[in-house]
């Protein structure tokens, strides 16, 4: 099908935040941390429950390729490729190779970038963010979902009215307090969604 959702799962974290447990060769998203299954495997799952959804783009380190492998194929899961970093280089050249791909293969297609390590416990509320944001972004907008903030943080760009400033993360580490929690705002998730256009 054509103009399907073409989900990226960016697998290729360090592991160094949850050391000794995550580590360098066996990093987070690999681990069973919030349930049976691990987190890499719970990200595969919960985007297999979308409506007009193919089969997952995965980007990893080249050394994870055999856990990413191994894990989907526990899931009887066979992803659309498997994009093989040498090198980590963060999430604007892995979001632009999948980008490429799906532009060749499907170019009405729309991406759904996410992380392999989110825990998302609520899989209907997951569900209707992805539908009103695939209505959106088959208009033509570009999305980014946001988490509501319980607290003063300087990792995550900051949302206002659905706007992320480009300086919101350079302000953050200078004035992160009370007010990040007054107002329409959200911390800027990771999970991002985008449409596909022809290069």
């Amino acid at each position: 099908m054509k103009g399907k959702i073409h989900p990226v799962v960016l697998c290729g974290g360090s592991g160094s935040r949850l050391w000794p447990m995550s580590r360098r060769l066996l990093p987070k998203q690999f681990l069973p941390l919030v349930s049976e299954r691990s987190m890499l495997q719970d990200t595969v799952v919960r985007l297999a429950s979308l409506p007009d959804c193919g089969p997952p783009i995965v980007v990893s380190n080249n050394e994870h390729r055999f856990l990413v492998a191994e894990q989907l194929k526990e899931l009887d899961i066979q992803p659309a490729v498997q994009v093989l970093e040498p090198v980590g280089r963060n999430t604007a050249p892995a979001v632009a190779v999948s980008a490429l791909y799906v532009a060749k293969e499907d170019p009405e297609g729309l991406l759904l970038v996410v992380p392999s390590d989110s825990a998302i416990r609520d899989l209907a509320a997951f569900q209707k963010a992805v539908a009103s944001a695939v209505h959106a972004a088959r208009q033509g907008f570009l999305l980014t979902f946001g988490i509501r903030p319980t607290h003063p943080a300087t990792g995550y760009a900051l949302c206002r009215n659905g706007i992320v400033p480009a300086s919101s993360v350079m302000q953050q580490k200078y004035r992160c307090g009370p007010t990040v929690l007054s107002g329409p705002r959200a911390w800027e998730h990771p999970l991002v969604r985008i449409r596909c256009l022809p290069i």
